[in-house]
């Protein structure tokens, strides 16, 4: 910013009245304040746009984070969902505040910034052109004013240092009277002194009096062109005033989510969701998936016989058991059981075998050292066996569960044929617990084939093609 009047220096500013020399420069320092508040604005909406976007980062990572211990949780049914739908809400925020972030950027700073070019112009030499024009302005409309000022100023000074020696001559000359030694001559250069100090005085005063009535005479138009000058700089501070008003409602709108439509309906959706959980539809689920409600196979009495067929629960097909487990098998023909030690879980469902292995087999070792009855009888049949058919081998009867010679198929196979396939949809969500279980989600849909087995399991296939088993009270038939 240009300096105040070169001559301002030798003025005693006795008010802060814009009026005195040089106080006009407050005015002038007003444009340079306008530009440095546009630098404090857009700083301003900088802050609060990163502000938001980290709340809206917090906001995802606090939801992702929440999503997945709720989804693993003990909790489950429909208050499960309505406690996810606060992750679900947190997320659309997050998104909502984002958007905030990037309105504030790229319209409300962006704005402000493009107006600051347009209303401050940098000189080569610093500062801005708008600061000089003012300066210059009230530099030219106070220079004739603080000429006359600076005449008034000096007939002032004139006109009281001779009031000064008018007063120290007549002092001299009353001394000198009373003095009566006092020499006629030396009285004489007194007296003369003290008229010629009052001619001085009257002299002075007319001139000061005149210069004062000159400066009145121009202060109209100092006032007028002060005035001109200051008003063009009012005009352009109003325009910063309305302007920063403007980008103020701006941001308050961009702020105020009340007002986007969209942010209303996340609240409604999730007063929603909640208001669906239901605690009896969760008792009621909770009961017949792992409470009373669940299927059982209650234990009968069963005769003993050597066709004896027992079927294994899940629970002991995973935990094979430390002991022998004698399982009766029928075949065709005059195949007979074997005697298994040490054999993995055997799983039937909906009477068919599930694994490979073969619960017959036994190694030459077992054979060495067991000596039991059953495995006499069993060496007893197996010669019998070969006897009556030459072609009889153990490795064409290591696995009861394939077909014989004669069409006969697995005796376990009393289903229907497992061709049979079947639309159905979820009605809970269900997560496996074995790597031959399927996983889904509520509303999924996927195919069940064949029937559903003893301990309530049936086997399906996902639409994306994966094959496994599920429990069969956790789908409908789709009509």
């Amino acid at each position: 910013m240009t300096s105040a009047y070169d001559d301002s220096a030798i003025y005693e500013v006795s008010s802060d009245s814009f009026w005195e020399i040089g106080n006009y420069k407050r005015t002038v320092k007003r444009i340079d304040d306008g530009n440095r508040l546009c630098n404090d604005l857009m700083n301003c909406i900088h802050e609060r746009a990163r502000i938001e976007k980290a709340y809206a980062l917090q906001l995802t990572e606090w939801a992702k984070r929440w999503k997945q211990l709720t989804e693993k949780g003990p909790q489950y049914g429909t208050l499960q969902r309505a406690w996810i739908s606060l992750m679900t809400e947190a997320e659309k925020i997050s998104d909502l505040h984002l958007e905030v972030k990037g309105s504030l950027m790229s319209e409300d700073f962006e704005k402000v910034k493009n107006w600051q070019k347009e209303a401050y112009h940098k000189q080569m030499i610093g500062g801005f052109k708008e600061t000089k024009e003012a300066d210059d302005g009230f530099r030219k409309a106070q220079k004739p004013w603080a000429k006359k000022l600076k005449e008034v100023e000096t007939c002032k000074k004139a006109y009281h240092a001779a009031c000064k020696e008018e007063k120290l001559a007549t002092s001299r000359e009353s001394s000198s009277k009373l003095d009566p030694n006092m020499n006629p001559e030396t009285m004489k250069k007194l007296q003369d002194k003290v008229e010629k100090c009052k001619q001085e005085v009257q002299k002075t005063k007319e001139k000061y009096e005149k210069a004062l009535e000159d400066l009145d005479k121009s202060t109209p138009q100092y006032m007028e062109n002060m005035e001109q000058v200051f008003e063009q700089c009012q005009q352009a501070e109003e325009k910063r005033l309305i302007f920063f008003k403007e980008v103020l409602l701006d941001v308050k709108k961009h702020l105020d989510l009340s007002n986007n439509a969209s942010y209303g309906d996340i609240y409604t959706e999730l007063e929603q969701t909640i208001g669906m959980a239901d605690s009896e539809e969760d008792l009621k689920w909770f009961k017949n998936n792992h409470g009373p409600g669940m299927a059982m196979s209650w234990p009968q009495f069963e005769e003993w016989s050597i066709d004896l067929n027992r079927t294994l629960s899940r629970r002991d097909r995973k935990k094979p058991g430390d002991g022998v487990t004698l399982t009766g098998i029928s075949q065709t023909g005059e195949q007979t059981t074997h005697h298994t030690k040490n054999s993995s879980s055997l799983s039937v469902r909906n009477s068919t075998i599930q694994s490979s292995y073969n619960p017959f087999e036994e190694d030459e070792e077992d054979e060495e050292k067991n000596s039991s009855p059953l495995s006499e009888k069993k060496e007893e049949i197996k010669s019998k066996n070969c006897e009556k058919n030459p072609d009889w081998s153990d490795e064409e009867t290591s696995n009861p569960f394939s077909s014989d010679a004669n069409g006969n198929g697995n005796p376990f196979d009393d289903e229907p044929s497992p061709g049979i396939e079947v639309r159905v949809k979820a009605l809970y969500d269900y997560e496996g617990q074995e790597n031959d279980e399927l996983s889904f989600k509520m509303g999924d849909e996927l195919t069940k084939i064949g029937n559903e087995d003893e301990q309530g399991w049936c086997k399906g296939r996902l639409s994306s093609g994966q094959i496994g088993l599920y429990p069969a009270n956790y789908v409908e038939e789709i009509h």
